[in-house]
């Protein structure tokens, strides 16, 4: 059983507007996943429905977290139960600053783990970890005592969010399309810091609509999401594969 599931998936917007068609996905620990397809396919919409967006409603099928059907529940406990979703597009908190934001959500995981009872991270170990990965994952460390992505460059928001996911230790991280917008200094550093954190304690499905993310995190396995579904499933090399021919075969049979 794998540590992730996903059983006949059907996503639908507010207005009822079916955008994922029911998928069948299974990823685990020390496994990273890419899921490649056009604008417009419905991977994000997909990415959303796993964490647990309120704005996307699960018309049919299952989500299964350690073979537990967190289906219903809300994303505060996906992510209290290991799931980590990184965003395209990550949201300026103004007065909040990045320190205050991670020691609140790591205080917030350990009251979760310890059965609601208060279990703080004490001040010099965690700052101490903050500045250990912020000097490993190349944040600047006078981010730490900024808000949370307010100003921030693409490349600083995307840092920030892997800084994150290395200090919640999340068990399946998701990443949508996380390398959007970055300058190939940027995409090194988070693809290689997502790289470093996949092992026996995390796996990563990451979504992309370019292969380039893929040159510095291997796959173990690619899935092609055309239409809301996934219309083709393979190795690495079929992400080389996508990025010499493009979508348009698998678009015309999801037609």
């Amino acid at each position: 059983m794998a540590l992730l599931e996903l059983k006949n998936l059907h996503v639908a917007l507010e207005d009822g507007t079916e955008i994922v068609k029911g998928v069948d996905l299974a990823v685990d620990t020390n496994q990273v996943h890419a899921i490649m397809g056009p604008n417009g396919s419905g991977k994000s919409t997909l990415a959303y429905a796993i964490a647990g967006h309120p704005a996307y409603e699960i018309t049919e099928g299952q989500i299964l977290l350690a073979g537990r059907d967190v289906t219903a529940a809300g994303a505060d406990e996906r992510a209290q139960k290991g799931l980590f979703l990184a965003f395209q597009y990550p949201h300026a908190i103004p007065g909040v600053t990045v320190t205050n934001f991670l020691r609140q959500a790591m205080n917030a995981l350990r009251k979760a783990r310890a059965g609601g009872v208060e279990d703080p991270v004490p001040v010099p170990e965690f700052r101490k970890e903050l500045l250990e990965k912020m000097d490993h994952l190349k944040v600047s460390r006078e981010l730490a005592s900024r808000y949370l992505n307010d100003g921030f460059s693409g490349g600083e928001k995307k840092r920030v969010e892997i800084l994150q996911m290395a200090m919640l230790k999340p068990r399946i991280a998701v990443l949508d399309e996380t390398d959007s917008g970055l300058d190939i200094d940027a995409l090194k550093v988070v693809a290689n810091g997502v790289q470093a954190l996949v092992g026996p304690e995390m796996g990563a499905l990451v979504i992309t609509h370019y292969q380039r993310i893929l040159n510095y995190i291997t796959p173990d396995f690619v899935h092609v999401f055309v239409g809301g579904r996934i219309v083709e499933e393979g190795g690495p090399e079929l992400a080389e594969r996508l990025e010499a021919q493009g979508y348009e075969q698998w678009e015309e049979v999801a037609a």
